[in-house]
């Protein structure tokens, strides 16, 4: 991995701990901003081609079932 994929997981690994944290609480505020930053950011990069589309598609899709079902 380059430094710059490096950073990119490691910012995508911290969003997915701060909205399991988030999808733990009862707040459903704060885990709807915390799920729309980390699909924000897995857009970007795979965009950037850091991740592969449908695993960030897998990602995104998951995030979505565990909000609605909140």
């Amino acid at each position: 991995l380059t430094a710059r994929n490096k950073a990119v997981k490691t910012r995508l690994k911290t969003l997915h701990k701060k909205l399991s944290a988030a999808e733990q609480g009862t707040d459903n505020e704060a885990a709807q901003a915390a799920a729309k930053a980390y699909v924000s950011a897995m857009d970007r990069a795979t965009k950037s081609g850091v991740v592969h589309k449908n695993a960030a598609s897998r990602a995104k899709a998951h995030v979505a079932k565990v909000l609605f079902a909140k």
